[in-house]
């Protein structure tokens, strides 16, 4: 009898557990960045925060969903992508809304429709955003339509869905590394970045997540690592480089 006791306590707990980690990989993509939108909407400056890592994530999570179609996996991990892409386009609505406020003189409106490469992602109102990743949605799961019944081309978008993730810091990394500050940046952020991808990628490990999900874990946390690196590095430059030089400094 006690054996059965045991038996059930311990199904109960492994359930408790499997829910709260769940739970976890569901909302822990999106709480590094809340300290990240705060810190824009008080200081009404985004400058410091790189939209390409908006742009990053929304490719990499319209990606998996897309996977999910060819190779179901966790429940979770497809929720987590709606989530995700929710989050990113409140961030890409806040950081245009602060940076059109900003500009001193309104210049000519610079919008998708206009297919100027030179300003891809660098657009003047939020509908841009939105088209682009509408197209882009529309043109993928088409392709994901004809070509779902080859595993080669599934394997290929789930690999380019969390290489994509895996590089999200680099354009972060990059623009710190021109600025040569870290000013405008989220420090929580990216400690919550670290963090989260570090549960996530042990996450990916344990729950048996098809293979490119971990090792690009594992290279995402080596990148949050290095915008760490580089939060020390450049401690004694609060000011970005471009700003200094514009004062004459």
């Amino acid at each position: 009898m006690d054996w059965v006791i045991s038996d059930e306590l311990q199904l109960t707990v492994g359930h408790v557990v499997g829910w709260v980690s769940a739970g976890a990989m569901i909302v822990g993509g999106v709480i590094p960045y809340i300290p990240q939108y705060k810190q824009i909407k008080q200081t009404q400056d985004a400058e410091g925060f790189s939209l390409l890592v908006c742009l990053a994530l929304l490719i990499a999570n319209t990606l998996r969903i897309l996977f999910w179609f060819g190779k179901h996996f966790e429940y979770p991990l497809l929720i987590q992508s709606l989530v995700m892409n929710f989050t990113m386009f409140m961030m890409v609505h806040l950081c245009v809304s602060v940076r059109n406020k900003n500009e001193l003189l309104q210049s000519r409106q610079r919008i998708f429709s206009d297919m100027d490469a030179k300003y891809f992602w660098n657009w003047s109102d939020f509908q841009s955003y939105v088209d682009c990743m509408l197209c882009f949605t529309i043109v993928a799961s088409v392709l994901m339509y004809f070509f779902v019944g080859y595993l080669v081309f599934v394997e290929l978008v789930g690999f380019m869905a969390v290489f994509t993730e895996a590089m999200l810091g680099t354009p972060q990394l990059v623009k710190n590394f021109r600025n040569k500050s870290t000013e405008g940046m989220s420090i929580s952020m990216v400690v919550l970045w670290t963090c989260g991808d570090v549960f996530k990628t042990t996450y990916f490990f344990l729950r048996a997540a098809p293979l490119q999900f971990w090792i690009c874990g594992m290279l995402q946390v080596t990148i949050d690592l290095l915008i760490l690196m580089q939060v020390y590095i450049y401690r004694c430059n609060p000011e970005p480089q471009r700003v200094r030089s514009r004062r004459g400094d």
